[in-house]
């Protein structure tokens, strides 16, 4: 059962962060409107129901800076939180940039760490599984890592809404997509690595995810059994 506890961030914080991560989900056109509207529903029915949203419009950049520009912590943890939804799918889109540079501005933020993320546009995509392992090197291999500033920016995000924690472990899968080969009429066209190995910040994620379910569980009592 949902619970109650305490929040650093308001109710209308939370109204335009929930909006302003769908606005990032539904960015790059993945989702059709019967799928936008079901996952609004479970938003406000499942993840935090003790809010009255008013509607599920993707978020402007003027509501967002608005509601959590005033505070340089808040807008930093949502970018954060924002970058996190746009990677879960293992493809970090022109258009999902595009919009989280729109947001960098609203809230007076540095848009460098995105300059980094950005190094993944054209990795993070079965055909070229091999660059997105090139952007991992070894710890002791020497070489310059260019994702070090994200993953070590990533790895600061702490959550502290059960609402964010819900919304976190339903996005972010709970183990690693199998790999698999697409096969037409017998014959493969693609072949299709784990998500692992297709997302050079796949780690960050999953810690994002275990953070949030520990702060379900020891935080807010609740049972996380239906997210594991």
């Amino acid at each position: 059962m949902p619970t109650v506890t305490n929040s650093p961030y308001t109710e209308a914080q939370i109204k335009v962060w929930l909006r302003g991560l769908l606005t990032i989900a539904w960015a790059d056109g993945d989702f059709d409107q019967d799928e936008q509207a079901l996952i609004a529903d479970m938003t406000q029915e499942e993840l935090a129901p003790c809010i009255d949203f008013d509607h599920f419009d993707p978020v402007t950049p003027e509501e967002l800076g608005t509601t959590l520009g005033d505070d340089p912590q808040v807008a930093e943890n949502f970018l954060r939180m924002a970058v996190m939804v746009a990677l879960a799918d293992g493809v970090y889109s022109v258009e999902e940039d595009e919009q989280l540079q729109a947001f960098c501005q609203v809230l007076n933020l540095e848009d460098n760490i995105l300059t980094s993320v950005r190094s993944t546009l054209y990795s993070l995509s079965p055909d070229n599984a091999e660059v997105a392992e090139g952007l991992r090197p070894p710890a002791d291999s020497g070489k310059i890592d260019p994702l070090k500033p994200a993953r070590e920016w990533l790895d600061q995000l702490e959550v502290h809404d059960p609402r964010l924690a819900r919304f976190v472990c339903k996005l972010i899968p709970s183990q690693c997509p199998f790999e698999r080969d697409v096969v037409l009429f017998n014959k493969k066209l693609v072949h299709i690595p784990p998500m692992c190995k297709l997302n050079p910040l796949y780690e960050q994620l999953v810690g994002l995810r275990f953070r949030a379910l520990s702060y379900l569980a020891d935080d807010c009592g609740e049972d996380v059994t239906p997210l594991l």
